[in-house]
C-alpha cells in the first residue's frame, strides 16, 4: 500500500475508530484497554488525530489502535479500517448503545437546523467562490454551511443525505490552510455516497458522473452534470456497490468518471467497473490531478476566450 492509500485511513477520526472498536469515549478519554485501567487514562488528541495512555505509554494513530487492540498485522488493520468491519475486541467492556449499523447513533435532530438556513462565513465564501469558483446554485443545492470553533478555526459543514432527503451524517472540513485535522465527523455520521438526492432527478438513460470526494462533485455539478461522490478511494462499501448496481439496472444509467491521477483513483475506477461494466473512463490532462483542477482550468480558458 502507498502513502496515498494509507492517508485516508489515518485521517479517519481517531475517536470514531475507538468507538467502533468498542471503547466508551467521553470528553476525549477512555479506559485504556492495554492495561488494567480504572481511571480513563487513554487520551485522544483530536487535533493530531492520535491516542496516548499516560500510564502504560500506549500511543499511535488510527492504524496503530486497530493493530494493537485487535492483534492484527499492519495490512489486516488497514483492511479492517477500509472495509467497514467494526467488531469490538471481545475483552472490552460493553460499548455504549449502537445503531442498526453497529456504530454509535447519529443525532440528526441536533444538526438538521444548521442546514435550514445555511450561513457562509467570509472564509467559507472565499473557499467556495474565490478558490473553487463554484456555482452558487450548487452550494445552495448541497446546503453547505459553516461555523467557527472555540479555537477560532473556521469549518465548512457538509451534510450527507440519503435518497429521501434524510440527514444521515456530516463532514466538517478545516478551512485553515494546512490546518489539522483536515476533516472531522460527528459520532455515528454515515458519510457514504454523497449527494444521493440527485438520484430522484435522474431520468432513464441519463448520464451520472461519479467523483472521488465532495469537492470534485461540486465542480462536476457546477459544470452542469448530475453527479454523486464516493468519499474516498478506500471507502467504497458493499452497501454502496449494491445501490449503484440497483440504479444501473433500474434506470439504464450511463455512468461516467474522471479518476484522480493517482493509483487509488484508478483502483476506485476498477472497483466501480466490476459492478458497472459500461462506466466510461475519462482521462484527466497531465497537469490536472483531479476534476476540480480541470474545472478551474476550463473556466480560465473560457474567460480568456471571452476577453
Amino acid at each position: 500500500m502507498t502513502k496515498f492509500d494509507l492517508q485516508p485511513l489515518r485521517d479517519l477520526p481517531i475517536e470514531e475508530v475507538a468507538v467502533r472498536l468498542g471503547l466508551d469515549v467521553r470528553h476525549h478519554k477512555a479506559l485504556c484497554p492495554f492495561h488494567n485501567d480504572h481511571h480513563a487514562s487513554l487520551s485522544f488528541n483530536v487535533r493530531k488525530n492520535t491516542y496516548r495512555c499516560f500510564v502504560c505509554d500506549a500511543h499511535g494513530d488510527t492504524i496503530d489502535l486497530v493493530r494493537h487492540l485487535l492483534h492484527k498485522d499492519f495490512r489486516e488493520a488497514c483492511q479492517w479500517l477500509s472495509n467497514g468491519t467494526y467488531e469490538p475486541h471481545p475483552n472490552l467492556p460493553s460499548p455504549p448503545r449502537r445503531g442498526a449499523g453497529g456504530e454509535a447513533p447519529f443525532d440528526a435532530n441536533r444538526y438538521s437546523r444548521f442546514f435550514d438556513h445555511p450561513y457562509l462565513s467570509p472564509a467559507a465564501k472565499a473557499f467556495l467562490f474565490d478558490q473553487r469558483r463554484l456555482d452558487p446554485r450548487v452550494v445552495r443545492w448541497c446546503r453547505l454551511t459553516s461555523w467557527r470553533d472555540r479555537q477560532g478555526t473556521d469549518w465548512l459543514q457538509i451534510p450527507y443525505y440519503d435518497r429521501d432527503g434524510k440527514l444521515i451524517g456530516l463532514q466538517n472540513r478545516n478551512l485553515t490552510p494546512g490546518g489539522e485535522p483536515r476533516f472531522k465527523f460527528p459520532r455515528g455520521s454515515q458519510c457514504t455516497i454523497y449527494n444521493l438526492p440527485v438520484l430522484n432527478r435522474l431520468q432513464p438513460g441519463e448520464a451520472l458522473y461519479i467523483t472521488e470526494g465532495a469537492s470534485d462533485c461540486w465542480a462536476m455539478l457546477s459544470s452542469g452534470h448530475k453527479a454523486i461522490a464516493i468519499p474516498s478511494a478506500t471507502l467504497l462499501s458493499q452497501k454502496d456497490k449494491e445501490l449503484l448496481s440497483t440504479i444501473h439496472y433500474a434506470l439504464s444509467t450511463s455512468f461516467h468518471m474522471y479518476p484522480d491521477r493517482d493509483a487509488p483513483g484508478e483502483r476506485l475506477f476498477l472497483q466501480l467497473k466490476e459492478i458497472l461494466p459500461n462506466i466510461h473512463h475519462h482521462q484527466l490532462p497531465p497537469d490536472c490531478k483531479d476534476y476540480s483542477e480541470l474545472y478551474l482550468k476550463n473556466l480560465l480558458a473560457l474567460r480568456a476566450e471571452i476577453l
